[in-house]
């Protein structure tokens, strides 16, 4: 069904050999940023209930809101929280599926969204390196 939201959403999502508290653990600790996405985080400090995150170009202040129970994580700008990104960790027999979702304005061209999709595949690579068992 049509939306009336100029937004497109892009969704990736990885399988992982791990239980999703595992999986959860991992990418609802702002601190492990820079190990599964350095190239959004390569530091990451708190400040109040915000994060500052520094990219190597800047610092940029996220929220994250973490539940548990829901199994989702977004990593959301602290001035909107309607921008960021939207995860969320589900059972998958007995490891995990995560999902990772994007929205890009509608006049954003083809070519960055599918450059900024790449690094989102990447990073879902990683985290399922750092999760499963060796």
């Amino acid at each position: 069904m049509p939306t009336k939201s100029s937004s497109r959403a892009e969704t990736r999502t990885t399988s992982i050999d791990a239980p999703p508290e595992a999986v959860l653990d991992l990418v609802a600790d702002p601190h492990n940023l820079p190990r599964w996405a350095p190239g959004v985080a390569r530091a990451v400090r708190p400040d109040g209930d915000d994060w500052l995150v520094d990219n190597g170009e800047g610092e940029t202040r996220i929220t994250v809101r973490v539940s548990r129970e829901h199994g989702t994580v977004d990593l959301l700008a602290a001035a909107d929280p309607r921008l960021g990104a939207f995860t969320r960790v589900l059972p998958n027999g007995d490891g995990s599926e995560y999902q990772f979702t994007l929205f890009f304005p509608g006049d954003v061209p083809e070519d960055a969204v599918a450059r900024q999709m790449a690094i989102v595949q990447d990073e879902l690579r990683t985290v399922r390196t750092l999760c499963e068992p060796a």
